[in-house]
C-alpha cells in the first residue's frame, strides 16, 4: 500500500467553506480510502501564502520525502502546493520526482505517474502565475489611478495632521497645529535633534509621542502637506486641504537641500533658550530636566515650574546658580582635546529592515489570496494592500539612503573652537548649537556632575 503525505494549505482563518482545513482534510482522506493510500500524515500550513515555500508543515514534508517515508503526495487544489509557477516545478521536478515520489492533485485529477498528468501541472501552473500576476497588476493600475484623481492610497494610517475619513484625508485641526509649529522652527534653523526634541516634549499624536528624528524628517519632506499625494515615486495634486503653504515647504526643502553632512551643525542653532545650558541638563536623582529660573538651574520636578515635565515631586535636588555651572563647563570644554576620537570618519551602520520588508510581502500576498478566493472584495483589502506598499517603500527608501559619517576629532575640535571664539561677545544660540554637538547631556546629582560626549 502506499504511503501518502496529505499537504493541506490555508492562506488566513477567514477563507471559503471548500477551502478551509476541515474540508480538504475530509476530501483528502476520501480521496485515500478510494485510491488504497495510507495517509502517514496530514501537513497542514494554516495562515500561510502560496506565493513562496517557506512554511514549516510544507518543510516538514520535504523532509520527511527525503528520509524516504513518502511514496505519494496529494493536495485538494494545485494551488494548495503554490501559487508560484517557479516553486510548482521547482516542488514536483527537484523535490518530489527526484526522490520517486508521485504528486496528485484530486480537484484537477491528474497525478504525475503519467505523462498527461506531468505536462498538465506545469500548463496549470502557468495559469497559477499568470492570475496571480494579473490580480496584482489590477490592484498596482487601482492605486495609480486612485493617485492621478487626487485621492491617498497610504489606507487608514493617515499622516499625522490628517485624519482618514470615507476614503479621504480630513485636516486635523490638533495635528495641524503640531505640522505648522514644526515647519516654521525648522525654516528658521532650529537643528532637526532639537526640533525632534522640543515635539517630543510638548506634543502628542494619535499615534502617540513624536518617537524619532526620522519621523521628524519624514513629516518635514513629505509633499502630501501642500496638498500633493505620492505613488510609485511620482506627486499627483491631490483633493485634500494642504497644511503648509508652498513657499514654506520649499524653504524646508532648500536647508535640507544645501546642508552638508559634514558641515559644521553649529550654523543652525537649537531651539531657543534664555540660558546656555537649558535642554542639556538632566537631573541624577528622579530623571527630570533642569532649566533656568531666577537665577539657577534647577530640576523641573524641584521648582514644579512646568507640570508636565514633573517626574518626582518629591525630588530635593541641588540647585546651580547659572554662572556658576556656565563657568564650570566652560572650562570643562576647554580642556578637551578628544584625543579618543579617531582621525578617520567611520560611517553609521546602515538599517537593515529587509526582515520587515519580506513580511510586508508577505501580508499582500496573503490579501492577494483572500480576494482570489472571493473572500473579501477588492474594495475592501485595497487601502490595507495601499498602507503595507507605502510603509514598504519608506522602509526601502530609509536603507538606500547612506549613513552619516561619524564625527572626526578635527570635527569636534572645530566645535570647540568655535565655542570659545564666542565666549565673549558671541550669539547665545550658536553657543548652545556648539556646545549640542558636543555634549550628549549633564546630569546633576547634588554636587557632582556627569558630562556626556557626543
Amino acid at each position: 500500500m502506499l504511503k501518502g503525505a496529505c499537504y493541506v494549505r490555508v492562506s488566513t482563518d477567514n477563507q471559503l467553506e471548500n477551502y478551509s482545513i476541515e474540508e480538504q482534510t475530509g476530501r483528502l482522506q476520501a480521496f485515500c480510502r478510494a485510491k488504497d493510500i495510507t495517509p502517514v500524515k496530514f501537513y497542514t500550513d494554516g495562515g500561510y501564502s502560496g506565493g513562496n515555500t517557506n512554511r514549516p508543515a510544507l518543510q516538514q514534508m520535504l523532509a520527511d520525502i527525503d528520509a524516504g517515508a513518502i511514496d505519494v503526495v496529494i493536495v485538494y487544489k494545485l494551488d494548495r502546493l503554490s501559487r508560484s509557477q517557479k516553486d510548482t516545478l521547482m516542488l514536483i521536478e527537484d523535490k518530489f520526482m527526484a526522490n520517486h515520489v508521485d504528486f496528485i492533485s484530486v480537484n484537477e485529477n491528474f497525478d504525475t505517474t503519467t505523462p498527461f498528468g506531468r505536462a498538465m501541472i506545469g500548463i496549470l501552473s502557468v495559469f497559477a502565475q499568470l492570475e496571480k500576476d494579473q490580480i496584482t497588476e489590477r490592484f498596482t493600475m487601482g492605486r495609480i489611478g486612485r493617485a492621478k484623481n487626487g485621492l491617498y492610497h497610504g489606507g487608514p494610517t493617515a499622516p499625522t495632521g490628517y485624519d482618514y475619513v470615507d476614503g479621504r484625508l480630513i485636516v486635523n485641526e490638533y495635528e495641524a497645529l503640531q505640522v505648522r509649529d514644526l515647519y516654521g522652527r525648522f525654516a528658521k534653523g532650529h537643528t532637526l535633534h532639537n526640533c525632534w526634541r522640543y515635539m517630543q516634549d510638548t506634543y502628542v499624536t494619535k499615534y502617540g509621542a513624536w518617537t524619532s528624528e526620522t519621523l521628524v524628517r519624514h513629516v518635514l519632506q513629505n509633499d502630501v502637506y501642500i496638498g500633493m499625494v505620492k505613488f510609485q515615486g511620482k506627486s499627483y495634486r491631490g483633493i485634500h486641504e494642504p497644511i503648509i503653504p508652498v513657499e514654506l515647504y520649499d524653504t524646508v526643502q532648500d536647508i535640507f537641500a544645501n546642508s552638508r553632512r559634514d558641515a559644521p551643525s553649529f550654523k543652525r542653532s537649537p531651539f531657543k533658550a534664555a540660558t546656555l545650558l537649558s535642554g542639556l541638563i538632566f537631573c541624577g536623582r528622579c530623571g527630570a530636566r533642569y532649566h533656568g529660573e531666577h537665577g539657577n538651574y534647577t530640576c523641573y520636578s524641584r521648582s514644579k515650574g512646568s507640570r508636565k515635565n514633573i517626574v518626582d515631586p518629591d525630588c530635593k535636588n541641588r540647585k546651580w546658580k547659572i554662572p556658576e555651572l556656565d563657568a564650570y563647563i566652560t572650562e570643562y570644554i576647554a580642556g578637551l582635546g578628544f584625543e579618543d576620537i579617531p582621525e578617520r570618519k567611520q560611517a553609521a551602520a546602515p538599517r537593515d529592515h529587509s526582515r520587515r520588508i519580506a513580511e510586508i510581502d508577505k501580508q499582500i500576498l496573503n490579501l492577494i489570496d483572500l480576494y482570489q478566493l472571493g473572500s473579501i472584495p477588492m474594495e475592501t483589502i485595497s487601502g490595507r494592500i495601499d498602507a503595507l506598499t507605502m510603509e514598504k517603500n519608506s522602509l526601502a527608501e530609509e536603507m538606500r539612503q547612506e549613513p552619516p559619517s561619524a564625527p572626526t576629532r578635527e570635527d569636534y575640535l572645530k566645535f570647540k573652537n568655535r565655542f570659545l571664539d564666542l565666549l565673549e561677545n558671541g550669539d547665545l544660540q550658536e553657543k548652545r548649537a556648539c556646545l549640542a554637538n558636543m555634549v550628549e547631556r549633564i546630569v546633576i546629582d547634588g554636587d557632582r556632575i556627569d558630562m556626556v560626549l557626543r
